[in-house]
């Protein structure tokens, strides 16, 4: 008898057809995000889950299905995974990583200019007809070029925009992050590490990039952001939850920092109403990957570790490897 998954939202075809040559599939073509209970029940019987950063795998979930194995993320980032409660009860949890990089480094570098150039607002503008006539102030934003590109969070894609900042344009690259690159890793672009209060003072464009966690709740907020120069602008790629979304609407509104770049929300998909009344920044529905290219990828990714967590072979990228033969 074929081991029962749960496809938890819709996925390519091709990814799920190979997926039913392994396992008997449970899918769900109407792309329900399910809740709480919802999940539990579909998981009930399932050796294996392949799930997206809707669904909240917890203590609670992990223990209404003890028969549960592995849970495979199409998402390099795994909050919505309670990884302790994971490991304990030894379950695997895999995710994603790698495949998304470039595609990821690509748009946060395409939503940092979108926000230091103004490309939104204009453009909303030009729409309601009010482009009239030409004026040597229309929208004028800041260079990229040249800049001091901050980055908060230095692992694989923030050295991505590293690379496009300092060998594209020019920019003075400096970063902080837990832990520091080394020598050969920093020396191709030239960047510098720096203390938090320093990347804040200095960044013409500070670009979010780092994990989100109970430690990174929030790390960007009322205090952090008066630290920013009022000509500053702020890209968040990252996680919802890592910038206090009311704060930065305010500091916007109040014209402390001069706009913000936003692909990610705290409880996304709904946004914090006071960023849908300011003028000054860009707002993408957490699209960083949203290529057809690194989707698929994706989906593969995640397809290859749920196979082989439930075939007896090695998953490529685990996020609790210690567990692996426990079960």
């Amino acid at each position: 008898m074929k081991p029962k998954v749960l496809v938890a939202r819709s996925v390519f075809p091709a990814t799920l057809e190979r997926l039913r040559a392994q396992f008997d599939v449970e899918d769900n073509p109407d792309d329900i995000i399910y809740s709480k209970p919802q999940l539990i029940e579909r998981l009930h019987g399932k050796a294996g889950a392949f799930t997206t950063g809707s669904e909240r795998i917890d203590a609670e979930v992990l223990d209404a299905n003890p028969q549960l194995r592995v849970v495979a993320n199409m998402a390099v980032g795994y909050n919505n995974f309670d990884i302790p409660a994971f490991t304990v009860r030894g379950v695997l949890a895999t995710n994603t990583p790698d495949v998304l990089t470039e595609t990821t480094a690509d748009f946060g570098f395409a939503l940092m200019m979108a926000t230091a150039r103004r490309m939104a607002e204009s453009e909303h503008f030009l729409r309601r007809g009010e482009w009239t006539r030409w004026a040597y102030d229309m929208f004028t934003g800041s260079d990229v070029h040249g800049a001091t590109l901050g980055i908060l969070g230095m692992g694989r894609i923030g050295q991505g925009i590293a690379r496009r900042g300092a060998l594209g344009f020019g920019m003075n690259v400096i970063y902080h992050n837990r832990s520091r690159l080394s020598a050969e890793q920093e020396a191709p672009i030239g960047a510098r590490y720096v203390d938090k209060a320093t990347l804040l003072r200095e960044a013409d464009h500070l670009v979010l990039v780092l994990p989100y966690s109970p430690q990174s709740h929030h790390v960007i907020g009322a205090a952090e952001l008066a630290q920013m120069k009022p000509t500053a602008t702020l890209t968040n790629i990252a996680r919802g939850g890592i910038v206090d979304d009311a704060a930065l609407a305010a500091a916007l509104r109040e014209r402390r920092i001069a706009a913000a770049g936003l692909d990610v929300f705290e409880g996304e998909p709904s946004v914090h109403p006071d960023l849908l009344t300011v003028p000054n920044v860009v707002l993408t529905p957490h699209i960083a990957s949203a290529t057809v290219a690194t989707r698929r990828a994706m989906a593969e990714l995640a397809a290859d570790n749920l196979v082989a967590a439930l075939t007896g072979g090695t998953p490529p990228t685990p996020i609790n490897p210690e567990v692996i033969g426990r079960r």
